[in-house]
């Protein structure tokens, strides 16, 4: 089947089809490192992954970008300021939380980006393009004399397009004084230098001084490593307006097509509201990879429909603990009894068709994981039929699923280290219980095998006689 995606500009489903057969190019909005990630940007980092991660699984080359912007109005006041009321250099505050989003996404196993270039880096790109802006009459010096240069909205008649809002009906841009501009819906392309603003956080230009706007960023980026058009633009709904209507307005009236598709990812609710700094409801990346294995949280964050907004509450990882545990089950059990049998290893790592279908449906998550589930209850029945053949193929299933899923607990990123010396004594107390109630097994002392496995599974071990042994595992 085609994988069809929904066109946020279209709003419509799409049959995707690359500009380049077999090659894919996709540029995300990352994030503005003024602060601490928190659950929101996990959750847009996380979609697009399942997005690359699906593409790469169809046959795909894909060129991932995903910017970093380090220099911002929020940025420069934050370090102005202060965490502790003591400032810092912008720089050096943006490089810092840039490594948390980082450490963020590695403990989620997101893939690494193609290129993840900063803003700063592309000081000239993004003065090319506002160039041919003004030469061609889309922008505008402001009259002021600040050294603010705008993007003049009413000089491109398909600004809207894709929010399908008409001009009128549009709120101003807050990004600079109002007195520079023609009109309040005009937007800051480069701003002038100003006295209060760190010497450092500013760059020559033909207009003077300065540094660039928020959404001229994400254009010269975009076009820098992926060209004047690309397949696909994605960032969270939030963005939708202004920041990517702003971008392909500015892009399009400079001569680059730009993006094909742009898909938007739901946000995060929490216990029912929005979350936000003003309501201190704020759940942080730390936090939340504190409080559950990472690969809990990943399957936390990607079960829900891409485009869903997903509420955060109570116990909403202990759902997840409890669905991936049944999948880490089945995995484990078969391959314990699998071990040492032709079937050991047999089964062909290939999702269902029914897994594939949901997925180049609008990456239609939710149904691929029913098929996730479906097959492991398949799987452990063929266990107890001691169908191994069944039991093998619906292993190679669930692996090739979990593994595209990006949540497959035998892969390495989610690896536990079982060489902690907690580990290693109470698994040496374990076996040895197991050894002492078979010898009572095997003496027919019923009673105290019985004592023997209470008392374990009041110490919260599970244990499972198999054809090759007891097993046990935590409860």
């Amino acid at each position: 089947m085609t994988v069809r995606l929904y066109d946020s500009k279209t709003q419509g489903l799409r049959d995707f089809t690359p500009l380049v057969p077999g090659q894919v190019g996709i540029y995300v909005c990352g994030p503005t490192v003024q602060s601490s990630p928190h659950i929101g940007h996990l959750r847009s980092a996380l979609v697009y992954d399942q997005l690359r991660r699906w593409l790469t699984y169809r046959g795909n080359n894909v060129t991932f970008v995903r910017n970093v912007t380090d220099i911002d109005d929020k940025i420069l006041i934050n370090a102005s300021t202060g965490s502790a009321g003591t400032a810092e250099e912008w720089w050096a505050l943006a490089y810092r939380y840039e490594l948390e989003f980082t450490a963020g996404y590695q403990r989620l196993g997101i893939l690494a980006p193609t290129y993840e270039p900063r803003a700063t880096a592309s000081i000239q790109q993004m003065q090319d393009i506002i160039g041919r802006l003004v030469a061609n009459g889309h922008a505008y010096p402001a009259a002021d004399a600040s050294g603010d240069v705008y993007f003049d909205t009413v000089s491109w008649p398909a600004y809207g397009a894709l929010t399908r809002q008409k001009p009128e009906n549009m709120e101003a841009a807050p990004d600079a004084d109002p007195r520079g501009k023609r009109d309040p819906r005009d937007f800051a392309l480069w701003k002038g230098h100003k006295s209060t603003e760190p010497a450092s956080a500013s760059w020559p230009s033909p207009w003077g001084d300065g540094r660039p706007g928020w959404h001229i960023e994400c254009s010269a980026m975009a076009a820098r490593y992926l060209g004047s058009q690309f397949d696909i633009h994605g960032g969270g709904l939030d963005l939708r307006f202004p920041h990517h209507e702003n971008e392909l307005a500015q892009s399009e009236a400079a001569g680059d097509r730009f993006a094909n598709y742009w898909v938007h990812n739901g946000l995060v609710n929490v216990s029912g509201q929005k979350m936000s700094k003003s309501l201190g409801n704020s759940i942080y990346a730390a936090e939340l990879l504190s409080q559950a294995r990472a690969i809990v949280v990943r399957y936390y964050l990607g079960a829900a429909h891409y485009r869903s907004t997903i509420d955060y509450h109570d116990g909403a990882l202990l759902e997840a603990e409890a669905a991936l545990e049944r999948v880490e089950s089945f995995l484990d059990r078969a391959d314990r009894r699998l071990a040492d049998t032709r079937f050991a290893g047999s089964g062909v790592e290939i999702v269902p068709d029914e897994f594939a279908k949901a997925m180049d449906d609008d990456l239609a998550v939710p149904q691929a994981l029913g098929v996730l589930h479906d097959t492991v209850r398949a799987g452990n029945a063929a266990l107890d039929a001691e169908d191994l053949h069944a039991a093998a193929s619906a292993r190679g299933q669930v692996l090739a699923m979990s593994e595209v899923l990006g949540i497959n607990p035998l892969s390495p990123q989610w690896a536990v280290s079982t060489d902690e010396p907690a580990m290693v004594a109470l698994t040496a107390l374990v076996e040895r219980l197991l050894d002492d109630r078979e010898i009572a097994r095997q003496a027919r002392d019923y009673a105290a095998a019985d004592r023997i496995r209470d008392e374990l599974v009041a110490a919260g071990i599970t244990i499972e006689d198999t054809p090759t042994g007891a097993h046990w595992s935590f409860d």
